[in-house]
């Protein structure tokens, strides 16, 4: 005889010594009432079966089992959010019998608004969002699991998806050399979805991980949506570029020249503004000579397409082929001109003008 199951999933996790966020608990069986109301014995048949590899916490299976005493049978049971007696961790029972391995959503999991504020807070992501923002924010946060040695974004990939760690730790490889290891609160994909370039490096679960992501489709709708996270993301991709391009940033030392096919312009110019480069760059591009003023990373002058200032830098990050020399220095009124603004700013906004451009266009 079977019974219909049910299953309990843990969406708040706090310090539980046995189980981790998104752990999974099914439930099976009936609980039969014998003698009547005033007498309160019971009969189960209850079965429950704990994640693999997992401890047995008596104290959960416990909580888990009264569910079932207290409605006696499994398709009378409403979807609720609990507390586990032992903890302080949360869990709901909810009906999934015919379920999928597509993603599951947070706004799918029905989660109330402020809970869902808590938890977020928890990262530093999400900690200039309040309860007005989580509530946009929300249905378009999934949750996936990767196993040990699980491949999350593999190195030449084009940009996909931004994901935030909420537990296990991640390897970070690049040419099959490790270079970091990221741990929970850190957020990794942002760099292709900003710049439009392929992964630089191969991401690998160390252990079971389990991850927050936003769809590649979903993320400049997210960062239009909350400024606070556009000035968190160029401040992120700041400091992710400046720990993993330190070898190239080298190269900037004396004058470089090469082709826009190897370095994008984006590229660029990212690295000559976080190796804090004073110079001039001039390129040889399809609609002719461009030209652009660094002083101390700043970008202080451009040229190009008989546009000057900002008009001119976007119109050459759109730009693809040409060639490029960068020669350090600039005269005494060069160095006299001011920044055209700040610097991330001005590079995520051009490209969101080529996304709407390509848009539009139907390309």
């Amino acid at each position: 005889m079977s019974f219909p199951e049910a299953i309990f999933k843990i969406i708040e996790e706090n310090n539980c010594p046995h189980y981790e966020l998104g752990d999974e608990f099914k439930l099976s069986g009936k609980a039969i009432l014998l003698g009547d109301n005033n007498e309160k014995k019971f009969i189960s048949t209850a079965v429950i079966k704990v994640p693999p590899e997992k401890t047995v916490c008596r104290i959960l299976v416990a909580d888990i089992t009264a569910v079932l005493i207290e409605y006696g049978s499994l398709e009378s049971v409403p979807k609720y959010v609990t507390n586990c007696s032992g903890c302080t961790g949360l869990i709901r029972l909810e009906y999934n019998q015919d379920r999928k391995a597509s993603p599951v959503s947070i706004a799918d999991q029905q989660i109330n608004i402020s809970f869902a504020t808590k938890l977020l807070n928890r990262f530093p992501i999400f900690q200039t969002l309040d309860e007005a923002d989580i509530k946009k924010l929300v249905p378009l946060l999934k949750m996936k699991k990767f196993p040990r040695g699980g491949t999350i974004i593999k190195k030449g990939d084009p940009a996909s998806n931004l994901y935030i760690i909420i537990s296990g730790k991640a390897e970070v490889l690049v040419d099959e050399a490790s270079i970091g290891v990221m741990e929970k609160g850190e957020v990794f994909g942002e760099i292709s979805l900003l710049i439009g370039t392929p992964a630089g490096a191969t991401i690998k679960s160390l252990d079971l991980v389990t991850v927050l992501f936003i769809y590649g489709r979903d993320f400049k709708k997210v960062i239009n949506m909350f400024p606070s996270l556009q000035m968190y993301f160029a401040r992120l991709l700041a400091e992710r570029l400046a720990k993993t391009n330190i070898e190239r940033l080298e190269e900037f030392a004396s004058g470089m020249i090469g082709r826009l096919s190897e370095n994008l312009p984006s590229e660029l110019f990212q690295n000559l503004n976080l190796n804090h480069k004073t110079g001039i760059l001039t390129l040889t591009l399809s609609r002719g000579a461009g030209e652009l003023y660094f002083k101390e990373g700043g970008l202080i002058y451009a040229k190009y397409n008989k546009k000057e200032g900002k008009e001119a830098f976007f119109e050459i990050l759109k730009e693809k082929e040409g060639r490029f020399k960068f020669t350090p220095g600039l005269t005494p009124k060069q160095m006299k001109l001011e920044e055209l603004g700040d610097f991330m700013w001005l590079l995520m906004e051009g490209i969101r003008r080529i996304d709407e451009q390509i848009v539009e266009s139907g390309d």
